[in-house]
């Protein structure tokens, strides 16, 4: 992942949405009404920024690529099973794109330093824990859809359709406060709210439901955890190794 720092920090600068979205956001005076201050709302972004680069999931590009070009087999012969390669290539990236992000928030801070803020350590460690588990959920989740390329040779396809309800369900391109209220309640039927909005308010320092934000990414965690290896298992049985 060193090696590929450059491009490392390209996919950093190609998670700046929420900022952009600060960006409409403030030029509308929309939030005001949703009882969001220019403050708390510019806040708000600055954290799903955050929460969004350490929650970027990528596997299904790779077990894609992986499985077309005739790298998997010789994974499987490997004493762990692949994902657990996968796994560490996130965290990896994840540990090189750090220094990227603290640069692009020191440059807002700089250009806007009454928005600064430091969390107590506390909520600071909350919000990680939850960023870890926001983390695990996605990457659980897309492997679950990567394990439709041992049935079809252009599985990620179906992940760019689940981004849809992601990027308007999370909260990545507003806060879910400013849902209507029917909305809101569709939203919180599914996993996505709590994949950005549940942490960036937590780290934001707005008001969360510590048990119910946890105890709804433990539970989408452990309902999508089984599905994910029965699909490994099926996957497995299907499998053939080019020429086999």
């Amino acid at each position: 992942m060193l090696e590929y720092r450059a491009e490392i920090a390209l996919w950093a600068l190609s998670g700046v949405l929420p900022l952009i979205m600060l960006g409409v956001w403030s030029g509308s005076g929309a939030a005001a009404d949703s009882g969001f201050s220019p403050l708390q709302l510019t806040r708000y972004f600055l954290a799903a920024f955050v929460v969004r680069q350490f929650t970027i999931i990528w596997v299904i590009h790779a077990f894609e690529e992986d499985n077309l070009q005739g790298r998997l087999s010789p994974y499987l012969l490997q004493p762990l099973p692949p994902l657990w390669r996968y796994l560490a290539a996130h965290l990896a990236e994840q540990a090189t794109r750090l220094p990227f992000v603290v640069v692009i928030l020191a440059l807002v801070f700089l250009v806007l330093p009454h928005t600064f803020w430091l969390p107590s350590p506390a909520t600071f460690l909350l919000a990680v824990l939850a960023t870890l588990m926001v983390f695990l959920l996605r990457f659980l989740i897309q492997s679950l859809i990567t394990m439709l390329c041992f049935w079809s040779e252009r599985a990620a396809a179906l992940e760019r359709l689940q981004m849809i309800p992601y990027l308007f369900l999370s909260g990545l391109v507003a806060p879910l406060d400013t849902f209507p209220a029917g909305m809101r309640a569709l939203a919180y039927a599914t996993p996505f709210p709590w994949m950005i909005g549940f942490p960036a308010q937590l780290l934001s320092g707005g008001e969360v439901n510590l048990a119910l934000g946890f105890g709804a990414l433990l539970g989408w965690t452990l309902l999508v955890f089984p599905f994910v290896l029965l699909l490994w298992s099926a996957g497995m049985r299907r499998y053939a190794a080019m020429g086999a």
